[in-house]
């Protein structure tokens, strides 16, 4: 199925090279491109329902927030199935998406949520704070089921504790997450 994909692929960007070698002045010679790549076997797979992960956070209050500056981390796990050793023997997590200035290494909430002055923060079980879009350390991998276990949290920005503005309503976080086996 991949392999009928890439053959469909090929004739589009081929077509593209062709229009814009069109184009080009003489004498620019059309056969200095070379295309190289390398498919992978994944150590492990993704448990099916885990590619999107929606983690309902609680209630929390801004009062909360101004005497204790964040919430508990509330747990949430990346089930990995059928993991070969033989292909990798351990998996690194990185976690994209928009940073909060106030917060650096925590998520800015999405354009549309309703709270302000809060950012959300991601950690391991031993409350080591993963900082997004870093590489976290490496979990080394048994083979069969494996899981990799984090922690979200509520954090408020400095200024708006200090000021006391944390504004209230909805929130969400989006974020992608990115599985390597080195």
């Amino acid at each position: 199925m991949r392999h009928e994909s890439v053959h469909r692929a090929w004739p589009c960007a081929g077509l593209a090279l062709l229009l814009t070698l069109g184009l080009m002045p003489e004498g620019y010679a059309a056969d200095n491109l070379s295309l190289k790549g390398n498919l992978v076997e994944q150590a492990c797979t993704i448990r099916p329902g885990d590619e999107a992960i929606v983690l309902d956070l609680w209630d929390v209050t801004s009062k909360h927030l101004y005497i204790n500056t964040r919430t508990r981390g509330k747990g949430f796990k990346v089930h990995l199935e059928d993991c070969n050793t033989t292909i990798g023997k351990t998996v690194t997590i990185m976690l994209g998406g928009r940073e909060n200035t106030a917060l650096p290494g925590l998520f800015a909430l999405d354009g549309g949520s309703g709270a302000s002055g809060i950012g959300l923060g991601i950690e391991t079980l031993n409350n080591k704070p993963l900082p997004l879009n870093t590489v976290s350390d490496e979990q080394v991998l048994s083979d069969g089921s494996n899981v990799i276990e984090l922690k979200a949290y509520v954090q408020g920005e400095p200024n708006a504790i200090r000021d006391q503005t944390i504004g209230h309503g909805a929130y969400t976080v989006t974020s992608t997450f990115t599985l390597d086996y080195p």
